[in-house]
């Protein structure tokens, strides 16, 4: 038993205090283990909002609080089901590997507080959780059981269950992204295991892996660095087939990658923003140093041009992420106010855009006489800058504008290195 019942009482009873109170109030039984319900009562009001189904199961346990920073939210669990549920091998219409014919695996090699893993592994026959850490292991083998997910848990380190892993029809990984010394580290290789070391392994072992890393990196780099020829056989390289930005209320929060045996010609990028979803089909040869926007369609610094003075779109994270910037242009018939800007105008309003929208209502350059004109009666903003050589506060207190209201005000540099000031109100 992970928690006696007495500190299960003690849990139930000060489920919505403020655990810093409650530790310093202390409690008087002994039997009441204080510092297990203490992380119990600060995970269970996490799951609330990060974890709801779990949250609303009375006898679920809650690792540590770093764990539960670091794991998965519900939203982004299921996205990640989703988007394996139906891409079997033979539905993508790609031949799993010799050893995969007629198994049904799904292994988490890095399980973790395990929210992944159980979302992710629901439509398989065999799962499989691999965690080295024992706390971890004893609490996810507990929640399995609590939520009837029947399933195999293993506490081992992933290289060593790797060595003798039977053959699985996908794999998922999710590195961790601190060091010895609890820092942060974002390149693949800096991560604990080094899936790049692992891989040749991990092809001959999976028919597809799923890999998710720091949405820091930059995603054509590791696609680079993931591809990179190895002295293995042409057949066993890890080939890139889809990349899934994910963000969360306009915060970029996961980088998927689903690496395949099969080569394709163009690679699958898909901008996820809450129920928002962009796809973009690039060509599957693409570098790191590629740049996906289009400088030929960027705006002279006019801006009395008919076709911009309507309305300004801001894309979301996971758009801004993935660079596609030319392809927005193309798909929405809309363009760029600079190539370094990432802002867009159209005359037309457009519904179905995949960000922010905005009515523009003046347009400023930085003359003390067109600023008086274009801010009269307005007090107070929400002031945002691209390429723009001043900082938030500094825009702010040469504008004498508070923050907050319904202005927004752009500030960015036109092609031709003119400073302009968008002012707008937000639509929706």
């Amino acid at each position: 038993m992970l928690i006696n019942e007495k500190t299960w009482e003690y849990i139930r009873q000060h489920a919505d205090d403020d655990v810093r109170k409650l530790a310093l109030q202390g409690v008087k039984d002994t039997a009441v283990d204080l510092q297990m319900a203490l992380q119990q009562i600060a995970g269970r009001q996490t799951a609330r909002r990060k974890l709801p189904s779990w949250a609303e199961v009375d006898d679920i346990v809650y690792p540590p609080h770093l764990n539960m920073e670091q794991c998965s939210s519900e939203q982004t669990a299921r996205y990640k089901a989703s988007l394996i549920s139906n891409a079997t091998p033979h539905s993508q219409g790609e031949n799993p590997s010799p050893k995969g014919e007629g198994n049904d695996a799904f292994v988490d090699l890095t399980g973790g507080f395990g929210v992944d893993f159980y979302w992710m592994s629901q439509g398989f026959k065999q799962r499989i959780y691999i965690e080295q850490n024992e706390q971890l292991c004893a609490i996810s083998s507990n929640n399995f059981e609590v939520l009837g997910h029947d399933c195999s848990v293993c506490c081992c380190d992933t290289a060593t269950y790797l060595t003798t892993m039977p053959h699985a029809s996908l794999v998922f990984l999710d590195p961790a992204r601190r060091n010895e010394h609890g820092g942060r580290t974002y390149g693949i290789e800096d991560c604990s295991p080094n899936v790049l070391e692992l891989l040749p392994l991990l092809m001959k072992k999976a028919d597809r892996i799923l890999l998710k890393l720091s949405p820091m990196l930059d995603w054509r780099k590791a696609v680079e660095d993931i591809q990179k020829p190895t002295t293995n056989s042409q057949h066993l390289m890890a080939r890139v087939s889809e990349v899934h930005i994910v963000s969360v209320d306009n915060e970029c929060k996961e980088l998927l990658l689903l690496l395949t045996h099969q080569p394709k010609e163009t690679l699958r990028v898909v901008c996820v923003n809450n129920d928002e979803m962009t796809e973009f089909a690039l060509p599957s040869s693409a570098r790191s140093g590629d740049v996906f926007r289009s400088e030929r369609t960027a705006l002279p610094h006019g801006a009395d041009d008919a076709f911009a003075t309507s309305f300004l779109y801001e894309p979301n994270a996971s758009i801004m992420k993935a660079g596609c910037f030319d392809d927005i242009e193309s798909r929405f018939h809309v363009r760029q106010v600079s190539v370094n800007s990432h802002l867009f105008l159209s005359s037309d309003e457009i519904d179905n855009f995949p960000g922010r929208k905005f009515q523009i209502s003046a347009i400023s350059s930085m003359n003390k006489l067109e600023l008086r004109s274009a801010l009269k009666e307005i007090e107070r903003a929400n002031i945002a800058v691209r390429n723009f050589p001043m900082s938030v506060d500094q825009l702010r207190k040469k504008l004498k504008l508070k923050d907050g209201g319904d202005v927004y005000i752009f500030a960015t540099t036109m092609t031709d290195g003119a400073h302009r000031l968008f002012i707008c109100r937000k639509i929706g």
